[in-house]
């Protein structure tokens, strides 16, 4: 399924992006409110929790799409879970002080939100 393909290619993206937020690379502008070009240590700490959830949400939109099977239990709720999930974050993500997070992170969020709610209807037919 294309939106499984597509999603997860965005959000593996994105796992890469908050891996070197938390080795410290300079570009927090685009992540967290943007207010920090260097995460500090405790934001580090989220982005790398947040990592763990990306790839676990990877895992959940490739099996909802039956491009693997891996024996996840509820994938379609997980993927309608995670649908809502980055529409709140597209929200968040315009509202942030920074126009490097509006700009960047805000359509990645959006077309990930799509991608993880057309999976999950899709499943259901």
């Amino acid at each position: 399924m294309l939106s499984a393909w597509i999603g997860s290619f965005i959000f593996a993206g994105a796992a890469v992006f908050y891996i070197l937020l938390t080795l410290g690379l300079p570009y927090g502008e685009f992540a967290m409110g943007g207010k920090h070009r260097i995460m500090p240590s405790q934001m580090r700490v989220a982005c790398a929790v947040s990592v763990v959830i990306q790839l676990l949400a990877i895992l959940y939109l490739l099996q909802a799409g039956h491009v693997i099977s891996i024996g996840l239990p509820f994938d379609r709720g997980v993927c309608y879970f995670f649908a809502v999930y980055l529409i709140l974050n597209t929200v968040m993500n315009l509202l942030s002080d920074s126009k490097k997070e509006r700009l960047v992170m805000t359509p990645l969020s959006l077309v990930t939100a799509i991608c993880y709610g057309l999976t999950a209807i899709m499943r259901g037919s």
